[in-house]
């Protein structure tokens, strides 16, 4: 029953701001299930993948996916999602949370301040577009795979400044991308010895309903509504990143133990 309301809470957030929902699973695996944080990561991209199945056919459903932005930006990033995994397996977690919180909190003030950006006036077209997708491609694959995440936390934001996605358009597109990406990334954390297997059953059910129910629910909010959710859902997120404390040196793992870890 926890691992289902794990998967709903996450599948209900990820469909409801186009993410993943690495970022309420990750925390709620560790947190509650006690699991190790790199096969919470590993557990969440499995998920992942039912998360944009599900969610890519309910904004789908809505007339609010570009089959062909979702292909362009897949088409780089399932070939840096394995290596951003196991750049995840060999650097300390500390570091990549740092890094990667400062990160999301530039993308959520940049959201916010869409309506006053007048560069985004002309959205890029023909082949800066499409060079636009495979480079977002490209940092959203190896992102994903590091850090077990969705890659909406950057698909999404370039979309919608660069290329002028309305935020629908971009989250749907974003949750169809992640999904060959997401198969590719979990592979190789299965294979890294990061994936919990047992707790999927109840996981992957609760996720399909509560991404279905959160996008439906998005499609009632306004545009406006939407994209300051998304903003301070980041905010928080990148502010628990930021705050990670830097372990003592006799607690890292050295390399030869995460070389065991993985083995």
């Amino acid at each position: 029953m926890i691992n289902l309301l794990i998967g709903l809470a996450a599948g209900f957030f990820g469909g409801l701001v186009g993410l993943g929902g690495g970022v309420i699973m990750i925390p709620l695996m560790v947190g509650v299930l006690k699991m190790g944080q790199h096969k919470a990561h590993g557990t969440s991209l499995v998920a992942l993948v039912f998360t944009g199945i599900s969610g890519a056919f309910t904004y789908a459903s809505n007339g609010s996916v570009d089959l062909l932005a979702s292909l362009l930006l897949a088409s780089t990033a399932i070939f840096t999602a394995r290596a951003g995994a196991r750049f995840a397996n060999a650097l300390p977690e500390w570091k990549l949370k740092r890094s990667f919180g400062g990160f999301l909190i530039l993308i959520s003030l940049l959201l916010l301040l869409k309506p006053y950006l007048y560069h985004v006036a002309d959205p890029a077209t023909g082949w800066l577009k499409i060079s636009v997708l495979l480079s977002t491609g490209v940092f959203t694959g190896f992102l994903s795979g590091m850090m077990g995440v969705g890659g909406g936390t950057i698909m999404v934001p370039s979309m919608v400044l660069l290329i002028g996605f309305t935020q629908y358009a971009a989250q749907g597109c974003s949750l169809l991308a992640m999904v060959p990406v997401g198969i590719v990334g979990a592979y190789t954390h299965w294979r890294l010895g990061n994936v919990s297997t047992s707790i999927l059953p109840g996981l992957i059910p609760g996720i399909l309903l509560g991404t279905y129910l959160g996008g439906s629910l998005a499609h009632i909010l306004t545009e406006e509504a939407l994209r300051i959710i998304f903003a301070a859902v980041l905010i928080w997120t990148g502010a628990k990143y930021l705050i990670t404390p830097r372990p003592s040196p006799d607690k890292e793992p050295t390399a030869v133990e995460k070389t065991e870890k993985s083995s």
